[in-house]
């Protein structure tokens, strides 16, 4: 009974935190569930929809690899269908991948680690031809020129979105993430998630961080992926730099190994996805504040310039 400022428990449905999203997010309430970061609200997805050893889903490849691994401690099969060489998504490939046990298609848009956004209509498609639920991990979308589907999930009942209090609103060590989706379907993980799985701390700082715009944030960090983008391309050690609609860049470089261990000697650290399908050679790089994307370039021109460290 003594007042420590913790000793009770926290509210298990989260209501103010609710209340004070769903007028930014443009939907209800009853829409939202929030997890202890996006990956309780996949390995929900997984414990709900799928029955272990026997049903599968399916997800793109190269994408965010939680996806499998949830599966895997799942025991649920994992599907992967590799995206064309410029990351979009084969739709007819995608939907063949699937049979009468296929209960979920994963997609991430805008895409990690390749950064470019599946257009709506491309979604829409998906949605409309797939008899399963479509999971569409939003946490990249503050960033990107392509609008939300959250307007769209009145319309479609098989729709889960994630979001994340992550990236835009740098929040990632509270472990808060978001999903998306119509009543009952939101209705269901409540009753399926742990009782008491945001903290009161973690939702008492949610709120303080909802009442602090985010907007300036979000356009110096998109014209500084345009800027660093820029830069990038002029060194000769960079082969390619792919289209991002996220807060970070996916680079091709002649040696991303070496590219990789010279960063780390300037205490940049970066994404090696050298070894992952369709982007060998290739980094994946953040952006950040603009002194910090001065030290990335001025590390590449010592790389250009043979002071290479290791």
């Amino acid at each position: 009974p003594y007042q420590t400022g913790w000793n009770r428990y926290p509210d298990p449905r989260q209501k103010e935190l609710k209340a004070l999203i769903a007028p930014i997010k443009g939907v209800k309430p009853e829409n939202i569930f929030l997890g202890n970061g996006s990956d309780e609200a996949i390995d929900l997805i997984f414990r709900i929809f799928c029955i272990p050893g026997k049903d599968n889903v399916v997800a793109i490849d190269p994408s965010y690899g939680m996806y499998a691994v949830s599966a895997d401690i799942n025991d649920i099969e994992v599907r992967s269908v590799r995206l064309r060489e410029d990351f979009s998504v084969p739709v007819e490939d995608l939907l063949a991948a699937c049979d009468e046990n296929t209960k979920a298609i994963f997609l991430c848009s805008p895409n990690n680690p390749s950064g470019n956004a599946t257009p709506n209509e491309v979604i829409f498609d998906i949605l409309g031809r797939f008899n399963g639920i479509v999971v569409v991990d939003e946490a990249y979308i503050d960033f990107c020129s392509v609008p939300s589907l959250l307007p769209s999930l009145e319309k479609y009942p098989n729709l889960i979105v994630l979001q994340t209090f992550s990236k835009a609103r740098g929040l990632a060590a509270l472990r808060l993430g978001l999903a998306f989706a119509q009543p009952y379907t939101i209705k269901v993980m409540s009753m399926v998630k742990y009782p008491y799985n945001i903290n009161a701390s973690t939702q008492q700082l949610a709120k303080e961080a909802l009442a602090r715009p985010i907007d300036s944030q979000v356009k110096e960090i998109v014209a500084q992926r345009a800027r660093v983008a820029g830069e990038l391309g002029k060194f000769s050690c960079v082969k390619k730099v792919y289209p991002s609609e996220a807060n970070f860049i996916l680079v091709k470089f002649d040696d991303a190994d070496v590219m990789y261990a010279h960063l780390i000697s300037y205490g940049i650290i970066v994404r090696n996805r050298n070894k992952v399908h369709g982007c060998a050679g290739c980094l994946r790089i953040t952006v950040g504040l603009p002194e910090e994307n001065d030290l990335l370039i001025k590390a590449l021109k010592e790389y250009e310039e043979g002071n290479i460290r290791r």
